[in-house]
């Protein structure tokens, strides 16, 4: 149990640097409202981030053809303290769709079921999770181990529909003949999707596993393929050990492994499941290493990966070894190396991720934040020297320079006036930007296509349709590109302004980038083009390749567009927020000189106490400076992981 354990150690570290992160954050945010620092906006972008923190998932996504030892892995890695094989693992077909076990600890245990009816409708498995009501939910008892596992046997449910019916659901599949039943009724999976909700201690800690059931699932829920796998840290890819690689093996690994995780099957490891069955009385155990040594060199070279990511494993073996605490058995079931491969590549790799998203996303705020600190000691050290140069000045003399500073806020408070028009040109086009990007816009976009695909006849017209949206969809973000880079420069021009007549910093307004969203159509275009150019468009029905293609590559453009919107608006107001806090702490600059000058005019004698007072001011904002520069080295700082 050490490697596990060990596994769980980690975990149990990152989420503990997760729970710290946040306290630090937290720590940042309740000092930026103590000191008069705090923005709306960034404040909101504040507390999102907390949030993301706290529900941080580590997906963990077994992928295989039928009877290769899926769910007996997941119940040796992760369900062995039940001492029971806790989900169905027979020979044959087991777990009959894709599976989700996590914890959610605003939800009693439970296992949520999908009905395959379901797949009449378009709509995507992460948009019926939003609705309750579509699914079926069966409570577990988990005081009960055997029988929690009876409820689980669900998963293996199927039943017997007419052909219409499979073929209006996207399951007529034909025998290993290549023919459909005689008798008309096809064998189906009563559950689409099911999420397994369990007090799992590593589930607890914000562990996720996806089991995937074969070739068929993946063929016919390409939202596993398309959006569900490619979110995973981790892949692992189950192979017999006595077979290697066979063709469904391989049509797995490049129809959908490779798709979902690039050529190089980034975050993927191949485990060469049941190697008990090459183990034989009847040959010494230097022979049997040799033909597992030789399976791994065969897989390895097959899928194209390194040899160090190949794992001989018997998940039966090593489930039995954790039940009977036989550490020999465990052992040689190749688990333990497998474990802790696990714990070693998806905990840092995730915390990597993680700590450069957060100091991207709080190191802009923060630099916001130090900006406003830095304006206010140059402007209290300024006010400073004034007063300083006052002494032994007549009143006549003070005067003068209260009607020179009168003057001076009198032309600023002119300048900030017609800033306001700038700034509702600003906003202007920033709404036509966030309007170009709205959801509105996009499904109108997606309307369009769906109505020109289903009124098109021919396979060339369905092809025509999809290289339009996507067609579409490219003009739209060039459009944002434009209006992005018109905002910037309408504000570097403000900046500069600013700058050269009130000495105000001088401010780069950071771009908005769309890099990331472009690779992401990019990406799903290719898909959409060696799905619009294969054999299997060409001998799909009208409905299921309209289907398909909405579901798989339209949702995912969609949810592109979505989060590109939310990134969009999140900068339109960020890139607002330092030239209006700079015109503000600059117009109570000129506020606090000038009633400091009224009152030295008024009694020359308080020239040192305001000079004081300014001085106590000037080492609290150094202090602060101080504070802002631990708390960044703070969130940089990478926390060391426990072994």
């Amino acid at each position: 149990m050490v490697a596990i354990n060990n596994f769980s150690r980690r975990l149990a570290a990152y989420k503990r640097w997760c729970e710290g992160l946040v306290d630090t954050i937290r720590e940042y945010q309740d000092w930026v409202e103590r000191n008069g620092l705090a923005s709306g906006v960034e404040d909101l972008r504040v507390y999102e981030l907390m949030d993301m923190l706290r529900s941080d998932k580590l997906t963990v996504a077994l992928v295989a053809e039928f009877s290769r030892g899926k769910t007996e892995l997941i119940n040796a890695i992760f369900f062995a303290d039940t001492r029971q094989r806790l989900l169905p693992s027979e020979p044959g077909r087991t777990t009959m769709c894709p599976t989700e076990l996590l914890y959610d600890e605003k939800l009693e245990p439970c296992m949520r079921l999908l009905p395959i009816e379901s797949r009449r409708s378009q709509i995507t498995i992460a948009e019926l999770k939003r609705e309750p009501r579509q699914w079926t939910t069966l409570p577990l008892d988990i005081k009960a181990p055997r029988q929690m596992a009876e409820s689980l046997r669900e998963l293996m449910k199927t039943k017997r529909v007419p052909i219409d019916e499979a073929r209006a659901l996207g399951l007529a599949f034909p025998g290993p003949d290549g023919k459909l039943p005689s008798d008309g009724l096809i064998e189906v999976p009563v559950w689409r999707h099911a999420v397994i909700n369990y007090p799992n201690p590593l589930l607890k800690q914000g562990l996720v596993v996806l089991d995937t059931p074969g070739l068929n699932a993946l063929g016919t829920e390409p939202e596993l393929t398309m959006s569900m796998l490619p979110r995973a840290q981790a892949v692992l890819f189950l192979l017999g050990a006595d077979t290697g690689v066979t063709k469904s093996d391989l049509e797995v690994w490049q129809k959908h492994v490779r798709t979902a995780r690039g050529a190089t099957g980034s975050g993927c490891i191949a485990v060469l499941n049941k190697i008990d069955t090459l183990w034989d009385e009847l040959r010494d155990n230097q022979s049997i290493q040799d033909s597992i040594s030789r399976q791994m060199d065969d897989t390895a070279r097959t899928l194209g990966i390194d040899r160090e990511r190949v794992f001989p494993v018997s998940a039966q073996k090593g489930l039995i070894g954790k039940i009977k605490a036989d550490h020999a058995l465990l052992e040689k079931s190749g688990l333990l190396e497998l474990e802790i491969k696990l714990s070693e590549d998806l905990i840092p790799s995730r915390q990597r991720y993680v700590r450069e998203r957060v100091a991207q996303e709080i190191g802009a705020i923060i630099e916001s934040t130090q900006l406003t600190v830095d304006t206010r000691l140059a402007s209290t050290e300024s006010q400073i020297a004034e007063l300083r140069s006052l002494s032994g000045k007549n009143r006549d003399m003070v005067q003068a320079m209260v009607t020179r500073m009168r003057e001076e806020k009198e032309t600023y408070d002119k300048r900030v006036e017609s800033f306001q028009t700038t700034r509702a040109v600003l906003s202007e086009q920033i709404r036509l930007l966030l309007e170009t990007l709205s959801i509105p816009a996009i499904d109108a976009l997606i309307t369009d296509t769906r109505r020109d695909m289903k009124e098109s006849w021919t396979t060339h017209g369905l092809k025509v349709g999809m290289v339009s949206f996507f067609k579409g969809a490219g003009e739209i973000m060039e459009k944002v590109n434009k209006q992005a880079n018109q905002i910037k420069g309408l504000l570097e021009a403000v900046y500069q302004k600013f700058h050269l007549e009130h000495g105000l910093p001088k401010i780069k307004p950071a771009p908005f980038s769309l890099l990331t969203y472009r690779s992401q159509l990019q990406k799903i275009h290719d898909e959409a083009e060696a799905f619009r150019n294969s054999a299997l468009l060409v001998m799909t029905e009208e409905h299921f390749v309209i289907s398909r293609f909405f579901i798989t590559m339209v949702s995912r453009a969609r949810e592109t567009f979505t989060e590109c919107n939310t990134a969009a608006e999140a900068w339109s107001k960020a890139i607002m927020t330092p030239i209006l806090n700079q015109l503000r702490e600059h117009r109570q600059m000129l506020e606090k000189r000038l009633e400091n000058l009224k009152k030295i005019q008024s009694n020359l004698d308080s020239l040192g106490s305001r000079v004081a007072e300014l001085e106590a001011t000037r080492e609290q904002l150094i202090t602060q400076q101080d504070t802002m520069r631990r708390i960044r080295e703070r969130i940089d700082l990478p926390l060391p992981m426990t072994d």
